[in-house]
């Protein structure tokens, strides 16, 4: 198991009993799909694992209310799929170069500390109903390259402080029919390519 770099419990409800005999075995995973998996097996999957080399996590359709502390420290994690974790509600600070949450119909706000997440280049929010507003740390992610904000509809308006994504090369606001008006600072993404609105 010492040298085990990827492993699925796609859709699992219980371990494996190999699992639970060498629960600190999993130390140089790299790959951890956890899609649609029960609750208990995310947080004790996560809560009880070194994943200090972990780079790509799926969690898409778990029924999680937030993400294991133990997620925190995951500081070579370049992608996070969320998709459709409906019941998750807040977002702390995660460290991710991709981070996936179309979908989570239940995210209500994003934390100040994403400003934080100085290697995120892709943030995917599509589909987030409830989310009602942007943190203006937003502006802080210097790396961020691509941003979508599709079908957020109770979105009303982004933050002034996206002007300062100087790195940003496409934005998605397609589907927003709370749209407003769209901030001067716009003017100011001298790398965008792509705007849909």
């Amino acid at each position: 198991m010492k040298i085990l770099e990827g492993i699925s419990f796609k859709e699992c409800e219980g371990l494996p009993s190999f699992f639970q005999n060498d629960s600190k075995e999993f130390h140089n995973l790299r790959l951890l799909d956890l899609a649609k998996a029960s609750p208990n097996i995310v947080e004790i999957f996560i809560e009880g694992q070194d994943l200090n080399n972990l780079r790509w996590l799926c969690l898409q359709e778990c029924m999680i209310q937030r993400l294991p502390n133990n997620l925190f420290n995951c500081c070579h994690l370049q992608v996070l799929h969320l998709t459709d974790c409906n019941c998750l509600q807040f977002l702390s600070n995660i460290l991710s170069h991709g981070l996936n949450m179309s979908i989570c119909v239940g995210m209500k706000e994003l934390s100040t500390s994403i400003g934080k997440l100085n290697a995120l280049l892709e943030c995917n929010l599509t589909g987030c109903l409830r989310l009602q507003e942007l943190p203006t740390s937003i502006g802080q992610l210097n790396t961020l390259q691509e941003l979508n904000l599709s079908e957020c509809s109770s979105l009303k308006e982004l933050p002034t402080s996206i002007g300062q994504l100087s790195a940003l090369q496409n934005l998605y606001l397609n589907d927003w029919s709370s749209l407003q008006e769209l901030p001067t600072s716009i003017g100011q993404l001298n790398a965008l390519r792509k705007f849909h609105l």
